[in-house]
């Protein structure tokens, strides 16, 4: 799942990129509105963190009302260290989905951000299964057969993204767009490297193969 984070505080930003990487999230950080607008417009995100303070004169409440208005509905959720009931009113007014005062724990950061994707995505709970296939979104824990299966970070953020549309054709792009972040290399074959891992973990030693390869467009998995 990929993640935009827009945050003029380096040291903060720095804090919540490492804490979402290492949750399995692919992480784009902004540190401008202006930025944070460009690559929400080009970019398939799932979720946005914005900060409401950005510079003297930009404002994360401008920057959400922007996103909405170019149409794009993933869930938002502001940071702030404004407590009060008047601005927590206003995000949500203009299209925020939650909001964070600061400071505050990693732990509630994530947790805030699954429930807002379990919410977009209509799904309960963390653990999703396919067949004999499961994984548990927050343990990252896979098992097929009851057997644990070891997934490395990419892996498993690649195994989270086909799980979460099983039976769909996802190109090439599309895996790479959700699953890695903006500095990797299009034109690389870095996607059927990982795909390649990935099925040798998840279907070698199974008579019922989960990962299929849809020739001229992409991969999907479904029973």
């Amino acid at each position: 799942m990929r993640i935009l984070v827009v945050e003029d505080e380096k040291e903060i930003a720095d804090f919540v990129v490492s804490g979402l990487r290492a949750q399995h999230f692919a992480v784009d950080w902004a540190e401008t509105c202006q930025k944070g607008l460009l690559w929400a417009k080009v970019n398939p995100y799932d979720l946005a963190v914005l900060d409401i303070r950005l510079g003297d004169k930009e404002s994360g409440l401008d920057l959400c009302r922007m996103i909405r208005e170019k149409g794009k509905t993933f869930p938002i959720l502001m940071l702030s260290v404004r407590s009060d009931a008047v601005t927590k009113i206003e995000a949500l007014n203009i299209g925020a989905d939650d909001y964070l005062t600061k400071p505050f724990f990693m732990a509630e950061l994530v947790a805030r951000i699954r429930a807002l994707l379990r919410r977009e995505k209509k799904l309960m709970g963390s653990r999703l299964a396919l067949c004999d296939l499961e994984i548990d979104t927050l343990t990252h824990t896979a098992l097929r057969a009851g057997k644990p299966i070891k997934l490395n970070r990419k892996e498993f953020a690649l195994l989270e993204y086909l799980m979460r549309n099983p039976g769909t054709t996802l190109t090439r792009s599309m895996i790479l767009e959700h699953v890695w972040d903006i500095n990797a290399d299009p034109f690389t074959n870095t996607v059927d490297v990982h795909i390649r891992f990935l099925r040798s973990k998840v279907d070698d030693g199974h008579r019922k193969k989960l990962l299929k390869t849809v020739h001229g467009y992409g991969y999907k998995i479904e029973e």
